[in-house]
């Protein structure tokens, strides 16, 4: 399965039941492009450096040398003999080690994933989740999850979570140098059981703790409404396998009410399937390109539109700093191709491409391996899409009375349109 979206960047917190991990994840997760491969289990000679999951290299293509393993060894002998305590635990260890050479890469979307994080990671694209419905992504400048978002009637949503809510601690453990997987999987857990999260309220300028009891939670990743004058308005959470469907249900609905004119909202949606972003963009595009991705071998990959559904309609699209990946594959070809205005801040500037790399005792590493282009050739990798029309979301008002005030720029824009 392909995705993107970073669940790496952002996550939506909860187990899946069934099958992102964009990912949630993407995003979170997850929350970036995903591809599933399969790689036997690690199976390294050291005297002739060959291994099973890459074929042959040298010594010097690789760390793990003799000297290298000697050294561990060494370090795993000096704990044995002096350090304090004797219940060491070895698989945790282990684990650090190899999430140690992922993290030496200094890649923030590249990973290793324990058994349990993996599973989770590829049943988050199902929709169905086991944990509390909050949408959570890294905030750039803090370097603490913020909460983006929570599903309707889920826990989160109940307890009385808030967008931009700042994650501080989880059951009295400061979150502070943790990376966002880290995070979510102390938030997530077994259906019943109950997580206390201290978050920091940025409208009441105060810390706020919250206890909430984890569920299954089903995501409705599309929100279809009619609002005035024929415009009617799509809500995409995130891009799941459910989203594709749920996308063209919405589109239906609101062509039964006779809409002239659409707002699709990708404001803070993380990102997620490649399959299913490509797949909705089909239903908008006109024929050509969606977007294409290059190796380092300069390997190119194209995924295209057959022009088919192109929408015939005045569009907006409204997106923010935590609009990523797969949310940024569209934006960005509806603004390549002129098929909509672009309303908001920058997108948050993720254009690189992931594989997943699965292994045989259920763990798997994620890597980071192309990176993607807009229609029109522009790598968006840490710089975002420019909205056409810039106006940051008037956070006091919607906070205060519910008011959108880029919502309501986005249904001026389709007026002037409609004339």
């Amino acid at each position: 399965m392909e995705s993107n979206g970073n669940k790496s960047v952002t996550y939506l917190i909860g187990f899946v039941a069934g099958v992102m991990v964009t990912g949630l994840l993407a995003a979170g997760c997850i929350m970036f492009f995903r591809v599933r491969g399969m790689i036997p289990s690690y199976a390294k000679n050291q005297n002739t450096g060959q291994s099973s999951a890459t074929g042959e290299t040298t010594a010097t293509d690789t760390a793990a040398t003799e000297e290298t393993i000697s050294k561990i060894k060494v370090i795993e002998d000096s704990i044995n003999q002096y350090y304090y305590k004797t219940d060491i635990d070895r698989e945790a260890e282990a684990t650090s080690i190899y999430k140690g050479v992922v993290s030496s890469l200094g890649d923030p979307y590249s990973e290793y994933f324990t058994a349990d994080e993996y599973k989770d990671l590829m049943a988050s694209t199902t929709g169905v989740y086991y944990g509390i419905g909050a949408y959570v992504s890294m905030d750039k400048t803090l370097n603490l999850p913020r909460v983006t978002g929570t599903i309707k009637d889920s826990p989160a949503s109940t307890a009385g979570f808030e967008a931009n809510d700042i994650i501080y601690e989880v059951d009295g453990e400061s979150v502070q140098g943790l990376t966002l997987s880290e995070v979510v999987n102390k938030i997530r857990g077994e259906i019943g059981t109950q997580v206390k999260i201290k978050v920091y309220r940025e409208s009441i300028s105060d810390y706020v703790e919250i206890d909430v009891t984890r569920d299954e939670v089903e995501a409705q990743t599309v929100n279809a409404t009619m609002m005035d004058d024929g415009i009617g308005y799509l809500g995409i959470t995130e891009f799941d396998s459910v989203t594709t469907q749920q996308f063209i249900d919405g589109m239906a609905e609101l062509r039964n009410q006779d809409m002239k004119a659409l707002i699709i909202d990708l404001r803070s949606n993380p990102g997620g399937s490649l399959a299913a972003v490509c797949d909705i963009a089909r239903q908008l595009l006109p024929k050509g390109e969606i977007v294409y991705t290059v190796d380092r071998d300069g390997n190119r990959e194209d995924y295209m539109c057959d022009g088919e559904n192109e929408i015939d309609i005045p569009l907006v699209v409204l997106v923010n700093g935590y609009s990523a990946s797969a949310s940024e594959i569209l934006s960005g070809a509806i603004k390549d191709y002129g098929k909509g205005t672009i309303v908001g801040e920058t997108t948050y500037g993720k254009g690189v491409v992931q594989r997943i790399f699965p292994f045989e005792d259920g763990t798997a590493v994620k890597l980071t391996i192309s990176d993607y282009y807009t229609p029109n050739g522009n790598n968006i990798n840490g710089t975002g899409i420019s909205p056409d029309v810039e106006i940051a979301l008037d956070a006091e008002a919607y906070s205060k009375d519910g008011s959108d005030n880029q919502v309501d720029k986005a249904k001026e824009i389709l007026k002037e349109k409609l004339k």
